[in-house]
């Protein structure tokens, strides 16, 4: 075992950019102006600094590995006296780490005169002198040099400061547990001390020590005072808790006797132990009570708490209740306490409290968490001074859409509010409104007069025009009495404004220019030349004032802006209600004078369309939609009749009983992964059979929580013999390197700790053997590892951290560097292999909407398309493949790539832990004339906000493209 590898507390890291000092110059520094002080004091300052200098390098070249053995009475004779109180710091950090035994294990000599400083130390008037000295003594592992100090450090229990006695307390603790024979009094002594104990850190410490060493008095004494537990401090409190876990943990007999105190501790006004005695108290007890309070605590806690980790990380907790069946029911009756976390202007938040809220919701529950969203929606409309509120109305609508769905006496409630928002200025919660309302207007056939009559009501005040498309669609296909079809007539017209459009515009146009000419003729001059075309038409279209734009209707305004997709839309629906018209309305006289009005507003729009007034031409496929419908009415034929008024509305059902299916089939997979499955060879435990000790086979979560915090938690896998750490284990030198070493890395989430073991193989003493390591991507070293004396053939570990940023391919690299003992050649070098650092361990699959998965696909501008290159010959078993390889799941339901058609297309998505999303879509086919064993063909398009994210998961996917066989 190396000096490097002894137990150290304190780690020190030095940059040894000069030479090391030799250990003559250090004793001259330590003792050089020893015999000077005794004849002059003035020079003791500047010794003490110089000693203070030379004491450091001391340190910090034992803690590399180099003996110092002739420095140990220098440093007796000429430092230790000093009252300096930095030098006793310094001082106590030598004694720790300097060897004090001899090769045979003996205690050295010199080490009585240092035990005898110790004492004089713990005796000392300053009380920080005598506490630093007692957190030194937790660290000694000499039995010999301890017992001279028992009755110093027993009497330190007895100190004013509570400094000194909190220490002395963790010092009789750590003697306790590793030399009991050197104080076996030492559980009574704690009790008796924390009988009379005053100070909370102090009482903390000492009921702390009990718990470990003696559990039975630590249980006397919270018997004692249980009932006065409520007006201790938080840190005693926190120790009572996991006391009291403990016990019940291992012996759940004793249940009954603790559970009150933990109920009690749910009132503590510190959320540290609200959130511990909540945790603790569900898992001691099932009931639903129980549940109820720890709920309620937790809810309490995120409302409270003002950072937003801290309410995600108790929303988790309430997630995690919600996933056992028997505390769901529970958590129901809490919804409307858990909707009061909306309240919080964190969009993530309130994202995870609808969630959890929607998949509490219940038939008991529905119509009171219909209200409140409502209200929060109604409390989105004028509030803009937030970047997420649009967001958070669309969230909102979603949630409303879906309690909707699966209540469906909810929507007549829902629908007038909602359908106010389709005049927002934000057309993503708008759209996702007009999904709602056309889902509802088709499953709920006696909420259609309703949606209809309110329909009509926002129809003008739309401001997009693609929500405007949308709402003629649905006003065209369900407006089914006479009424109702006049009005939408009306509206169109009353949309459209004057027609002929053409001419009117010309008219309107011509009678702005006159009051233009009498104030200025220039700028109209200017104008004309600009659009280069004839005088009139360019001076009025480029002259139009603002007021004249608001004025305009809006169906004119979108048709003189070029969007003549619209245009096709409205031609569509005015077919529908002028077929429906004439199948409703037996005069032939009124019959064509509709036809004729819908034909006159289609032959408008083609017209404006051809002439030069719109910003754009219309396009092709929009001037043979109107023609086609403009044929269709002057024919109206039994067939086109079917397919515009039958075969349209079909398809919509077809679409959303598809859609309600899938929701269902996933519904059903999420319940049956919720469902707690016995297996019919598991055992049946007994309670009155089974031994204490085996009672609770859930894990301890004191211990977890531990493991978790020190970034040491088993995964799951693990188990798995393949997914062992060997696995991960990194070759940085070949096997005939002077200087051999290899890396175990180790990801968590943010941090990359790199474990590398370097072996000396060559018979020569390696100094300042010393790991250099740079990186590539977005990593970023912590810290630069301190450098190493290496004995023949000898090894150690050295641990380094790297940052991680985002998530990109990330590259380690660098060398090893040392010094043989003894050469006067310069320093030698062996470069190490590079660290490929896999993006595969922080992303995660993940889930979005059909429209948000188009949005992203469009916005984001890094695009990398892989050609697929592949041995795999099947569609499906390609595309698997690929998601096994790239942790993305697939957004296209399971339906629509089911069966086989010689291709393929999927969109993919997933989301790494930094937030960062990532798109793919694989289109592939199967080239049949090349025969049945030919491979997979296609392309991979991944997009990504993020040149980093789009190249690396590039890259994995064409390493992992061919399938190897085992």
């Amino acid at each position: 075992m190396t000096a490097a590898e002894n137990v150290c507390y304190t780690l020190i890291n030095v940059p040894m950019d000069s030479e090391p000092p030799s250990e003559i110059s250090l004793k001259n520094d330590l003792g050089k102006l020893a015999f000077l002080i005794s004849f002059f004091p003035s020079l003791e300052k500047g010794d003490v600094k110089l000693k203070t200098e030379a004491l450091k390098k001391v340190i910090i070249m034992i803690l590399n590995g180099e003996k110092l053995p002739g420095l140990l009475m220098t440093i007796i004779r000429f430092v230790l006296p000093l009252q300096d109180h930095t030098i006793k710091k310094l001082l106590l950090v030598f004694w720790e780490i300097v060897p004090k035994t001899t090769p045979d294990g003996r205690l050295l000599q010199e080490m009585i005169l240092v035990c005898d400083a110790y004492r004089k130390d713990l005796q000392h008037p300053n009380e920080f002198i005598r506490g630093s000295t007692l957190r030194f003594l937790c660290k000694l592992k000499e039995a010999e040099l301890l017992e001279p100090l028992m009755p110093a450090i027993r009497a330190c229990l007895e100190h004013r400061h509570s400094y000194v006695r909190r220490n002395a307390v963790l010092a009789i603790y750590t003697i306790y547990r590793n030399f009991e024979h050197l104080i076996p009094d030492a559980p009574e002594l704690i009790h008796d001390f924390l009988v009379n104990e005053k100070d909370a850190s102090c009482k903390r410490n000492a009921f702390m020590m009990l718990i470990h060493a003696d559990q039975d008095r630590a249980l006397d004494y919270l018997s004692t005072c249980i009932d006065q537990v409520q007006t201790f401090g938080d840190i005693l409190q926190l120790v009572i808790v996991e006391l009291i876990y403990k016990v019940c943990h291992a012996n759940p007999s004793e249940r009954a006797r603790f559970i009150r105190c933990i109920y009690n501790l749910l009132q503590s006004s510190s959320p540290a132990v609200k959130y511990e005695a909540a945790g603790t108290l569900v898992t001691l007890s099932s009931a639903p009570t129980a549940i109820k309070a720890a709920a309620q605590c937790y809810i309490d806690l995120i409302i409270k708490e003002s950072d937003n980790n801290v309410k995600l990380i108790v929303l988790d907790r309430l997630v995690e209740l919600k996933e056992h069946p028997s505390h769901e029911r529970v958590l129901q009756d809490l919804v409307m306490d858990i909707l009061r976390v909306l309240s919080t202007p964190d969009l993530e938040v309130r994202k995870k409290t609808l969630q959890l809220a929607l998949d509490l919701v219940s038939s008991r529950n529905v119509e009171e968490l219909v209200i409140v969203l409502k209200k929060e929606v109604i409390k989105t409309n004028n509030v803009t001074e937030h970047e997420d509120t649009d967001k958070y109305r669309q969230l909102l609508v979603r949630t409303l859409h879906s309690c909707s769905v699966r209540f469906p006496d909810m929507a007549a409630n829902v629908i007038p509010v909602l359908m106010e928002f389709l005049s927002d200025n934000n057309e993503a919660a708008a759209a996702d409104v007009l999904e709602f309302v056309r889902e509802a207007i088709q499953r709920f056939d006696n909420l259609r007069p309703l949606i209809v009559e309110k329909m009509l009501e926002v129809f003008h005040a739309i401001k997009s025009v693609k929500i405007y498309r949308g709402a003629l669609w649905i006003l065209g296909e369900y407006c089914s009495t006479k009424e109702d079809i006049q009005s939408v007539m009306t509206e169109v017209r009353r949309s459209l404004g004057e027609i002929p459009i053409v001419e009117s515009e010309i008219k309107k146009e011509a009678g702005e220019l006159k009051p233009e000419e009498e104030v200025s003729v220039g700028p109209a001059q200017k104008l004309v030349t600009e659009m280069g075309t004839y005088a009139t038409q360019s001076a009025l279209s480029s002259s139009r004032p603002a007021k004249k734009e608001e004025d305009r209707p809006p169906l004119r305004g979108f048709l003189l802006d070029g969007d003549f997709f619209v245009a096709a839309s409205l031609a569509t629906t005015l077919t529908k209600i002028a077929l429906r018209y004439v199948s409703l309305v037996q005069e032939k006289k009124k019959q064509n004078s509709f036809i004729a009005e819908a034909m006159l507003l289609m032959a408008t729009i083609l017209h404006l369309g051809k002439s030069s007034l719109p910003k754009k031409p219309i396009t092709d496929d929009d001037v043979d939609r109107i023609s086609l419908c403009l044929k269709v009415l002057s024919e109206c034929s039994p067939l086109m009749n079917d397919i515009f008024n039958k075969e349209c509305r079909q398809s919509l059902s077809h679409m959303l009983s598809a859609k309600l299916e899938e929701e269902k089939l996933s519904q059903k997979k999420e319940s049956e992964k919720r469902n707690v499955t016995v297996q019919p060879d598991d055992p049946i435990s007994f309670m009155q059979l089974t031994a204490k000790n085996e009672m609770s086979s859930k894990e301890d979560q004191f211990q977890l929580s531990l493991l978790a915090a020190m970034g040491n938690t088993q995964r799951k896998e693990a188990a798995d013999p393949l997914a062992s750490k060997l696995n991960k284990v990194t070759q940085l030198t070949g096997f005939s390197d002077p200087v051999y070493a290899e890396a175990y890395v180790h990801v968590n989430q943010y941090d990359i700790v790199l474990d590398v073991l370097v072996v000396n193989q060559t018979s020569d003493t390696l100094q300042n053997c010393t790991l250099e390591l740079a990186t590539l991507g977005d990593l970023k070293l912590v810290e630069k590892p301190s450098p190493l004396t290496l004995a023949p053939h000898d090894f150690a570990n050295i641990k380094a951290n790297v940052k991680v940023a985002s998530t990109e391919n990330g590259i380690i690299f660098g060398n090893i560097v040392y010094d043989i003992s003894g050469a006067a050649s310069d320093r030698n070098c062996v470069v190490l292999s590079d660290i490929h650092i896999d993006i595969m361990d922080y992303i995660q699959p993940a889930s979005c909407t059909d429209a948000e998965f188009r949005q992203m696909w469009a916005e984001f501008e890094w695009e990398n398309k892989v050609t697929v290159n592949t041995n795999i010959i099947d569609l499906n078993e390609y595309l698997q493949h690929i998601l096994k390889s790239t942790n993305m799941k697939c957004l296209t339901p399971e339906k629509a790539l089911s069966g086989y058609c010689g291709f393929m297309a999927a969109n993919l998505y997933a989301r790494s832990i930094f937030g960062e999303d990532a798109l793919a879509n694989v289109s592939i086919e199967k080239p049949i004339h090349l025969g049945p064993e030919a491979p997979v063909t296609g392309h991979i398009r991944i997009r990504a906000k993020s040149q980093g994210m789009a190249l690396s998961l590039g890259d994995k996917i064409n390493l992992s493209q061919k399938k190897t066989s085992l």
